[in-house]
């Protein structure tokens, strides 16, 4: 991964301790805590994206 930009989700609180950065690399997306940019990231494919974003709109994710 080279250079990665990273931007905060459409989908993170309002919140600015509360955010959560995606970033378009190749094939794959990277997704980070803004809180700990140094801690590493998950990269996920399109599908699990795809499947994440659905489990978060429907409140699965909710705590």
């Amino acid at each position: 991964m080279t250079n990665p930009v990273w931007r905060k989700s459409s989908r993170s609180g309002t919140e600015q301790n509360a955010c959560v950065e995606v970033a378009r690399l190749e094939t794959r997306v990277g997704v980070r805590d803004s809180k700990n940019i140094e801690g590493g990231h998950l990269v996920l494919d399109q599908a699990a994206v795809r499947a994440l974003v659905g489990h978060a709109k429907a409140g699965d994710l909710d705590l």
